[in-house]
């Protein structure tokens, strides 16, 4: 287990592909609404 297997995400970064243990994209953090305060 480690660069060579594809099943982790070190293998995943070596060998350049993504799934689900390294999504393409991040995470989705919606920012929250900050209040106005006057």
């Amino acid at each position: 287990m480690g660069k060579g297997d594809k099943k982790t995400r070190k293998g995943k970064i070596i060998m350049g592909s993504f799934g689900k243990k390294r999504p393409k994209n991040g995470p989705r953090v919606t920012p929250k609404k900050q209040k106005e305060e006057a």
